[in-house]
């Protein structure tokens, strides 16, 4: 199974991604933990990324890609994988796209985790606060949210539009929310 897991930040997506993981014995392939891994382990992507980083600019898309190439070429990737953190754009998401397709590799499906923004924001303030985290105000929180959400939207429809969307509510206690994710990856008896 080759999942993409889509979802706003405090939707949930790194608890199930790990879930996940081990439901369908498939690595869980976080665009930000590559990015650590390859910076700590000094690769070329790494110190390439590092210099982005230490800016405070963005990782190029060409950069992500580069990493997230290595991550799938990997013996552990064969019988799939869950990819969280990435598709973020339109852009990434024919990126990807390509990059799986070139591999032989294409995503089965993308799940996405819908959760109402103002619960979004109780649970990122929650996880701020939690975290000692002081400059993740309400307002704050909003923006990124919206921004995520104008970016976002277009990659939903892309999985959309090529029948490879699931919309789950991320709603609910932990095991519920699996419960419905697992759902949407069992295949449907076909009738007749």
């Amino acid at each position: 199974m080759r999942l993409v897991l889509l979802g706003a930040p405090g939707s949930g997506k790194g608890t199930q991604a790990t879930r996940l993981r081990e439901h369908l014995q498939v690595p869980h392939i976080s665009t930000g933990d590559l990015l650590r891994a390859a910076v700590k382990a000094d690769t070329e992507l790494g110190r390439q990324a590092k210099v982005v980083m230490e800016s405070g600019g963005l990782v190029s898309d060409e950069i992500v890609l580069g990493m997230l190439e290595e991550r799938l070429t990997t013996g552990d990737t064969g019988n799939g994988f869950v990819l969280d953190g990435y598709p973020r754009n339109l852009a990434q998401a024919n990126a990807l796209d390509a990059l799986l397709g070139r591999l032989g590799q294409p995503a089965d499906i993308a799940v996405q985790l819908d959760v109402d923004t103002e619960l979004l924001i109780t649970r990122l303030a929650g996880r701020a606060q939690a975290e000692g985290r002081a400059d993740d105000s309400p307002a704050a929180v909003r923006h990124r949210l919206q921004v995520y959400t104008d970016a976002t939207a277009p990659v939903v429809e892309f999985y959309r539009n090529t029948g490879r969307l699931a919309c789950v509510d991320g709603v609910g206690g932990m095991d519920e929310v699996f419960q419905r994710i697992i759902a949407t990856l069992a295949p449907t008896p076909e009738i007749g």
